[in-house]
């Protein structure tokens, strides 16, 4: 007894890999602070639960630190992270429990940031015109997030002579990063940044390659790099510290001013309430919980591969699209790694047959049973984008 415990929390994934990444960010946290229990938990998708990494730490400490590994105040931060403290503190009423803020809009990850877009090369920018960066956030149903991001962006840009950074989101929330491409190739620049506003590699940072990848396709005259996310650093390591520091002095509350679930803000006064947000948080944890695989679960798919089968598109071909497909996969033996589902109307009458790769997001229109096997070898085994088919990238 008598040590201090940090439970740094990451949101969770289905990919071991991406959970990986993560874990070794916490341990070589860990090494640095030494004198610290330095542990991890997760809200959703992977174990160990923040609540069982929180009980595990308050049996062998009288002060426990909870440091979300959140960029920006959103509904984990508000809402999931203190439920979980709340009801853990009950249970150790001897403990102390600290919630330290999230990692915010910070100057020092603004420039870690810009950091990572001088390793590609093109920053700093002698002529300014001849540069354009497009900053890429996760993007969020939380108002307060997304602007958090947009300071984020202007922390960045200001001072450093850039004239073009455009924000924009991955999901959630508009401009999306498809539409921030094509603004940006009307300005013609010489070379694009993409610049990930992203803590570590994972399947949002290859959504982005992929995003980008069909965009030099179709605007092969413009030169293209994209920066690493953030990714271990001092500097990061330096706001773990700033927030621990801040959660054990009380110099920082988390923040309400711009809480949707507290004060009225266009188009989110459904959430507002102490009873909405309680519930609207159960639910989300409820029903990421009941995806989780049981001990029994087959090993997962990589892809599923959905094919329009109704008459419009079984008329242009899609019935032998979704034969050729499958005996080809078994052939290659992928047949339970890749599963070909043939679905109802796909809502793209006309433009079939259309086939929609999960969970990569791809929709291609016109797949004929010729385009299997390039289908196949392109996007499904090496995981490369059949652009001259793409009708639309979620």
């Amino acid at each position: 007894m008598g040590k201090t415990a940090v439970v740094v929390i990451g949101h969770g994934s289905r990919r071991a890999s991406s959970n990986a990444r993560f874990v070794d960010l916490v341990h070589a946290y860990q090494q640095r602070r030494s004198e610290l229990q330095v542990s991890y938990g997760y809200i959703e998708l992977a174990e160990p639960a923040m609540s069982d990494a929180l009980r595990q730490a308050a049996a062998d400490a009288e002060e426990v630190i909870v440091l979300p590994m959140q960029l920006f105040h959103a509904l984990h931060v508000k809402n999931d992270i203190p439920m979980a403290v709340e009801a853990v503190r009950t249970e150790f009423p001897e403990v102390k429990f600290h919630a330290a803020d999230a990692l915010g809009a910070h100057p020092s990850l603004a420039a870690l940031a810009y950091q990572r877009g001088t390793e590609t090369g093109l920053l700093p920018a002698e002529d300014p015109d001849e540069v354009a960066v497009v900053m890429v956030g996760r993007g969020s149903s939380d108002p307060g997030a997304n602007s958090d991001f947009y300071k984020v962006v202007r922390l960045f840009s200001e001072g450093r002579g850039l004239k073009w950074v455009i924000p924009c989101y991955l999901a959630l929330a508009d401009p999306r990063l498809p539409d921030a491409l094509e603004l940006v190739a009307r300005v013609r620049p010489k070379h694009l940044l993409i610049v990930p506003y992203f803590l570590l590699t994972g399947v949002l940072i290859e959504r982005i390659r992929e995003t980008v990848d069909a965009f030099i396709k179709a605007y092969p005259w413009m030169g293209a790099s994209i920066a690493e996310p953030l990714g271990l650093d001092e500097r990061l390591f330096e706001v773990f510290d700033e927030r621990i520091e801040q959660a054990i002095t009380g110099q920082h509350a988390l923040p309400c001013d711009t809480c949707k679930y507290r004060i009225e803000l266009p188009g989110q006064e459904e959430h507002v309430g102490g009873l909405k947000s309680l519930l609207w948080s159960q639910r989300h944890q409820f029903t990421h919980n009941q995806t989780m695989p049981h001990e029994h679960a087959h090993a997962t798919m990589d892809k599923h591969v959905l094919v329009c089968g109704n008459v419009d598109c079984a008329e242009r071909g899609s019935i032998a699209l979704i034969s050729k497909l499958r005996d080809s996969l078994k052939a290659r033996g992928l047949r339970k790694e890749v599963i070909v589902t043939r679905t109802a109307c796909m809502g793209r009458c006309g433009e079939g047959p259309t086939v929609a790769v999960y969970p990569d997001g791809i929709w291609y229109r016109g797949v004929l049973p010729q385009d299997a096997e390039e289908l196949i070898d392109e996007h499904l085994t090496g995981d490369r984008i059949v652009g001259r088919l793409v009708d639309n990238i979620m």
